[in-house]
């Protein structure tokens, strides 16, 4: 593949000072046009070259000279040997300097010869990871060369790590732009009606192994721990349509004993309203038409606010239930004190454990996509979404026309906050 980017000015890679040298000494040493060596004018009198044989300190003119040129050459040589060795003499500190230029210019040739080399060889992975790693130094025409490339080689209707690659391009060029709070507005894709987006993420949790395993190992722990109880009540942090408690419910209703009393706290906010097609009242139908098939006590309560804005009382817990705390997929949207001087995460963990819940279920990704730096984010964020798209590839055909809008509506959104921004509006 060709390259329109040539090396840039190596010029402004130098950072070694050629005229490097001690600037706050009493006396400094320069030299004469002649080479021979001379002080600077200097009214204190510090070095024993400088005295008299009676140890007062007299002035010779302005310069501090000793009266026997041979004898200070021959003190000055004997000075570097002990400090630098018996080669002393042959040091030449100009030559230093320009090989340490040539070496710094040296490294920045052989850095740009290498992305030369993964520019040829087409490795994608690479080209992104650099071109993060130039945005974090601030390395515009790099940045500007790598984005170049890169559209060339992402698509997102090619293969997962290309299609994967386009979204994290989006979200690079976002990050440039500093879009902040509109970021969703970066991506070039329309935004759907909520009962399609609906559609479109039970379609990705029907085919994607990771989210309904996650959720179907949380509802074992809840089945064993709730096997002896009468009154079940679950608590559900982020419950968004309520998928994963229609196969719970049957479940639970099939046990031996019969089934118990269930009610189910659900939190969300106006975000994941529109995702569902409506409020929470959706998820209420939902669950109370499987509860009434499979003849079990059921209420539902509502609680449609953010989990960073919960307290006690919006729990309505009961005397003599049992208590089972759900997170799934949202203690990594939760800030903690690296956003901010409020701990919310923790606050709400604490919050959970007062309860003194019968169990406590986790579901998240394993990334960090929270609390990690920039560069270490981005890694993270590629490592992790990698094998859903190429889940998804294996479940759907190239050329599927729901394929592109389950990944644009579920996936790209996320993958494009993630990497372009930072404090609250990630």
């Amino acid at each position: 593949m060709e390259s329109n980017c040539g090396p840039p000015n190596l010029e402004q890679y130098c950072t070694l000072d050629s005229s490097s040298g001690v600037q706050n000494s009493s006396s400094t040493a320069s030299f004469s046009p002649n080479g021979s060596p001379v002080s600077q004018p200097n009214n204190s009198c510090p070095m024993a070259l400088r005295r008299s044989p009676d140890n007062t300190c007299s002035p010779v003119s302005d310069s501090c000279v000793t009266d026997n040129e041979h004898d200070l050459s021959h003190m000055i040589r004997q000075l570097e040997t002990a400090m630098l060795g018996t080669d002393s003499d042959n040091i030449d500190v100009h030559a230093i300097m320009a090989s340490g230029r040539s070496t710094e210019v040296s490294i920045e040739s052989e850095r740009w010869k290498y992305m030369m080399e993964m520019i040829a060889q087409g490795d994608l992975k690479e080209l992104l990871c650099a071109c993060a790693k130039a945005i974090e130094n601030k390395d515009m025409h790099l940045t500007d060369c790598l984005m170049t490339q890169l559209r060339q080689m992402v698509s997102v209707s090619g293969e997962p790590k290309q299609r994967l690659g386009a979204y994290m391009l989006e979200g690079l060029v976002a990050r440039l732009a500093s879009s902040g709070s509109s970021i969703y507005k970066s991506l070039r894709c329309k935004e759907p009606a909520s009962s399609e987006l609906l559609s479109y993420m039970h379609l990705l949790y029907e085919i994607c192994p990771y989210f309904k395993f996650g959720y179907m190992s949380a509802n074992g722990a809840i089945a064993e721990a709730m096997k002896d109880e009468s009154r079940v009540h679950i608590i559900d942090f982020q419950i968004v349509q309520g998928s994963q408690w229609l196969t719970l419910i049957p479940a639970l209703a099939a046990r031996p004993g019969g089934p118990p009393s269930i009610r189910i706290t659900g939190f969300d906010d106006s975000t994941s309203a529109y995702a569902r097609g409506g409020g929470l009242e959706i998820v209420r139908q939902r669950l109370s038409k499987v509860a009434e098939l499979c003849k079990v006590p059921f209420e539902f309560h509502a609680a449609a606010i953010s989990a960073t804005d919960v307290q006690f009382e919006n729990l309505r817990i009961q005397p003599g239930e049992a208590i089972a705390v759900n997170f799934a997929m949202m203690l990594h949207h939760m800030p903690d004190e690296s956003v901010g001087a409020q701990n919310h995460r923790d606050r709400l963990l604490r919050l959970a454990k007062s309860l003194s819940p019968k169990v406590v279920t986790l579901v998240e990704q394993e990334a960090n996509t929270n609390t990690a730096p920039f560069v270490p984010r981005f890694l993270e964020t590629m490592n992790h979404f990698l094998p859903i798209f190429e889940s998804i590839d294996v479940s759907l055909p190239r050329d599927h026309k729901e394929r592109i809008n389950v990944e644009q509506q579920c996936l790209a959104r996320e993958i494009v906050n993630i990497i372009a921004c930072e404090g609250p509006e990630r």
